[in-house]
């Protein structure tokens, strides 16, 4: 094995174990914060594991029954996105840091740079699937529902199983997604040669998109934080902080363009979100969830489209700072509608939940009082068509705003191939 290869499979190996160690301790603290520290017979670990494959694009089946004479059915489709986003930011980043401060790359070496740290990860993928399996019972102490389960052989258990030929296969698209995404959204990222001409139409706007989106996360951080320090249950804010920040934060971008999301909530569980969104969520049938659904609860919902307003300029205003200062207003809003838009159903897709989960005893219902219900999915074309439309009048409107900015003598491209970055 010759140096170069050496260096790939190390730079490989560092972004991955990297990625796999910032999810596994994000979950972990958020787990903790939400009391599954306490969970009995050492599943905390198995649980950890369980986030963390979920959070990798892999699929978590939950198993669940009452022996003899009762039955359980449980789903769980959901996506732990503060645990994503860190791994993808740890790992994206160490996967670029070999390639900074040159233009061009041959094809072959990307290739190469791609697929190392996409074998390693489905390895170690691998490993936690197989370490995301446990099974424990639901209650535990003296009630006539242990008593009865006992005696009938009905004790109600649960668990969870990696499902691993799904895990892989979504985690392979996961992972290679993200370099993928990456190699877009770096400014200084290297290219093949036959690619260069796409650097300034797809580059700016996609950039200029992931930094609202991470914007909004840390926007939702701060708000978030504030929250925990001053109205009280800071553990529990801490553990959506660490969870599903992501979720919210992006929920509230898109409700603040005029997008809109269906849900429903039923059952005795307090949902881990805003009281406002769970208000909404328990209405007796399918509830749309938009900014005006919000407002009628609380009108303060609608500060979520003057947020909206003033990010979205911004990231109009961004993204043609980083464009060539011959690109015309109109090609910016192009650019970066179709950059919203895919952001937006990117998002949708990511953000959907659906959990359920039913107990009974002799056939007769939800016995236990463990049964519920909770749902909440996009208004794909709406959302993603809005986001279209504002992406197209925030590229315009930035472009124009950003006119006194560009400085005399703009390179309008990348540098030259072989020219290094100072």
């Amino acid at each position: 094995m010759n140096s170069t290869s050496a260096r790939a499979w190390r730079d490989a190996l560092v972004a991955v174990v990297a990625g796999f160690a910032v999810m596994t301790a994000v979950a972990a603290a958020g787990l903790a914060c939400a009391g599954a520290a306490d969970l009995p017979g050492g599943a905390f670990a198995h649980v950890v594991a369980a986030v963390v494959v979920m959070a990798s694009g892999g699929e978590v089946r939950i198993t669940g029954g009452a022996g003899l004479l009762g039955g359980a059915d449980a789903s769980l489709s959901v996506l732990p996105l503060s645990v994503s986003l860190a791994g993808a930011l740890t790992t994206g980043y160490l996967f670029l840091r070999p390639l900074r401060h040159r233009a061009v790359a041959r094809p072959r070496e990307l290739l190469v740079r791609g697929a190392l740290p996409t074998v390693l990860w489905l390895v170690l993928l691998t490993l936690f699937a197989l370490f995301a399996d446990h099974t424990f019972r639901l209650l535990n102490g003296d009630s006539p529902l242990e008593d009865l389960g006992d005696l009938l052989d009905s004790t109600p258990t649960a668990g969870f199983r990696a499902d691993l030929p799904a895990t892989l296969g979504f985690g392979l698209l996961w992972i290679v997604g993200l370099l993928l995404i990456a190699l877009l959204v770096s400014p200084r990222a290297p290219l093949p040669a036959g690619l260069l001409r796409f650097h300034t139409a797809v580059r700016p706007a996609a950039f200029a998109t992931a930094v609202l989106l991470v914007g909004y996360v840390a926007l939702g951080l701060v708000i978030g934080l504030v929250v925990a320090a001053t109205q009280g249950h800071a553990t529990r804010t801490l553990a959506v902080l660490l969870l599903g920040l992501p979720n919210l934060a992006w929920l509230g971008l898109t409700l603040g363009f005029g997008g809109a999301w269906q849900g429903r909530a039923e059952g005795p569980f307090g949902l881990p979100v805003p009281e406002l969104l769970d208000r909404v969520l328990r209405g007796p049938d399918l509830s749309t969830v938009d900014v005006s659904s919000l407002a009628r609860h609380d009108g303060r919902a609608w500060w979520l489209v003057a947020v909206a307003v003033v990010a979205l300029l911004g990231t109009g205003v961004l993204a043609a700072v980083h464009s060539p200062a011959g690109i015309r207003p109109w090609q910016h809003a192009l650019h970066l509608g179709v950059a919203l838009a895919l952001a937006t159903l990117t998002v949708c897709l990511l953000g959907r939940i659906e959990i359920r989960f039913g107990l009974s005893l002799l056939g007769i219902g939800d016995d236990s009082g463990l049964g519920g219900k909770v749902e909440l999915t996009a208004s794909l074309w709406r959302t993603t068509g809005l986001g279209l439309l504002w992406g197209a009048v925030a590229g315009f409107l930035g472009a124009l705003l950003a006119r006194p900015l560009y400085h005399p003598g703009r390179v309008d491209g990348p540098a030259p191939a072989g020219r290094q970055h100072p």
